[in-house]
């Protein structure tokens, strides 16, 4: 809602101000369709040209998220620690029993509590590789932690490259416009004999090639990127709590220590409450004994 609320403001902000101030819509209408053309299309057939196919896929997928926003809300981050909570207490109690949860986590009662988490193949694949290689006596915290950092850092990577490619697409559309500008002077030029007022119209029509690229590219696509860039940065904070309960299990703290170390790390404003977090905690004990 709030990207689009921005849309809205800056389309009426920018072509509101024109108009307020005597502009015309009537060049900028009759020479947008050709102006797009040439900017959007030269756009995106760079942005064709400089990613691969999975690129592009990933791009045009997370361009959803300038609209929805983050994936992981608070209440994620509270399941999150419930969770690991339960997992780290199995492990600590009967580790025979642990297996049958890390090895088939899609048929694991326990993680089907979570279903949102369950479903985030990353999220799933931190938690049962790291207690796998625990249960296997790879338990040194340190080198866990320089792994599961490295692995963070791999992924973080990855959900970036479609922020970078809007980036780039933004940064060269001024230019684009540019382009158009000058291929609108060039066709004013073949037409140097005609009288001011037609003139007139062909060098302003030649500026909205300008003016589109621009408006663009910070009016848009850069903001695109931005917010893309903003929300990855915002859900890493999910898959970095993982890290901070699991390194601490393995430092041999009890569960509620571990889960309060991780609660600890987490952003303030998606950090449960620890007296709710206690309460859902007290839940996952009364089950299972």
């Amino acid at each position: 809602m709030i990207g689009i609320l921005g849309i809205v403001i800056i389309f009426a902000m920018v072509f509101g101000g024109y108009l307020a101030a005597g502009g015309k819509m009537t060049i900028i209408l009759k020479s947008l369709p050709f102006e797009m053309m040439m900017i959007g299309g030269a756009a995106i057939g760079a942005f064709l040209i400089s990613n691969d196919k999975g690129g592009i896929k990933h791009t045009l997928q997370d361009l959803g998220k300038v609209f929805k926003g983050v994936k992981w809300k608070p209440e994620d981050y509270r399941e999150l620690l419930c969770l690991l909570f339960a997992l780290i207490r199995i492990a600590k109690q009967s580790p025979v029993d642990l297996e049958q949860h890390i090895e088939d986590p899609q048929s694991s009662a326990l993680f089907s509590k979570y279903p949102k988490i369950q479903a985030d193949k990353e999220a799933v694949a931190l938690i049962c590789d790291t207690l796998r290689s625990a249960s296997m006596n790879y338990d040194d915290p340190h080198q866990v932690e320089e792994v599961l950092e490295k692995r963070m850092e791999a992924n973080l990577h990855h959900a970036l490259h479609s922020s970078h490619a809007l980036q780039t697409m933004a940064d060269g559309l001024p230019a684009l416009g540019i382009v158009a500008a000058v291929l609108g002077v060039i066709k004013t030029m073949g037409s140097i004999d005609q009288p001011p007022e037609v003139l007139g119209k062909l060098i302003g029509g030649a500026l909205v090639g300008t003016f589109l690229g621009v408006f663009l590219a910070y009016g848009l696509v850069g903001p695109f990127a931005a917010k893309v860039k903003a929300v990855v940065e915002e859900d890493s904070h999910f898959y970095q709590l993982i890290r901070e309960v699991l390194v601490a299990n393995l430092h041999n703290h009890a569960a509620s220590i571990c889960i309060e170390v991780g609660r600890q790390n987490t952003p303030a404003h998606y950090r449960p409450d620890f007296a709710d977090l206690e309460e859902a905690l007290k839940s996952i004990k009364q089950e299972a004994a």
